[in-house]
């Protein structure tokens, strides 16, 4: 019998990921948000990986709660995460997916990107994936997945952002509102530098923001999320004391 595999939050991105590791012949243990998780551990103290799939909002005290005997065989798969997150919850390497799939209830899912990965588990998620016809790629370093976490992070960011200025699909933002586009993606790399403490390659980002819009061209702008993604962004900017004018123009008229 394999070791079991937990998975903490088993909404649409879980149960897929749940799915990919039960035809991989591994027991599937779920932990809903009504579940104690140090209970769980106890009676699985030894898992063979945690893969965390709650949401953005529930990441940091998920990360917080974590069993230390577990904090060694995380698999994070978020978006707006970043090296910062798992860094101030003391894990230390965890296995990270840039998920570039959207799924939704009652549809099947829809591929933008390969999904990449990075970590020990990596193998492990991309074999997952391949069971439930999936596309990923596993990653060869650290700087490999900060650069994808920030290009997944510039293009849900900008799109969502500009989006509530624009509306419409990320084809039309593209095409006919590439100034504000571009205006939204640079105050959003400010941040992102910020958040990583380095200067990130915004020629080599720009174009990869430009193949993920190409790899789903009716991708609508702005999702329900718009609003808390503007204002977490505001809040970082705050933070960090950047000018970020157009973010901020943009929250004037919408938040």
């Amino acid at each position: 019998m394999k070791e079991p595999i937990i998975v903490i939050g088993l909404g649409e991105l879980g149960s897929v990921f749940a799915r990919g590791f039960l035809r991989l012949g591994y027991p599937v243990q779920g932990v809903t948000r009504d579940m104690n998780i140090a209970i769980v551990s106890q009676t699985i103290p030894n898992p063979k990986a945690i893969l965390i799939a709650v949401g953005e909002a529930d990441i940091t005290q998920t990360l917080n709660s974590l069993p230390q005997e577990w904090k060694d065989k995380t698999i994070l798969l978020q978006n707006e995460l970043l090296p910062r997150d798992w860094h101030a919850a003391e894990i230390n390497n965890p296995t990270v997916i840039s998920v570039w799939f959207e799924k939704k209830k009652g549809m099947d899912s829809k591929v933008v990107l390969p999904s990449p990965i990075f970590g020990a588990n990596a193998k492990l998620v991309f074999d997952a994936l391949s069971q439930v016809d999936l596309p990923s790629f596993i990653l060869d370093s650290e700087e490999e997945l900060t650069y994808e976490l920030v290009r997944k992070n510039l293009y849900i960011l900008t799109t969502n952002i500009a989006g509530l200025e624009v509306g419409g699909n990320v084809e039309s933002l593209a095409n006919d509102h590439e100034d504000i586009m571009i205006s939204v993606a640079n105050d959003v790399l400010d941040i992102q530098d910020w958040l990583t403490d380095t200067s990130n390659d915004r020629n080599r980002l720009m174009s990869g923001l430009l193949e993920a819009i190409n790899g789903d061209l009716a991708h609508g702008c702005m999702g329900r999320s718009a609003p808390a993604r503007l204002t977490r962004a505001i809040h970082f900017a705050d933070q960090a004391e950047l000018n970020v004018p157009t973010l901020r123009d943009i929250a004037k008229k919408h938040l």
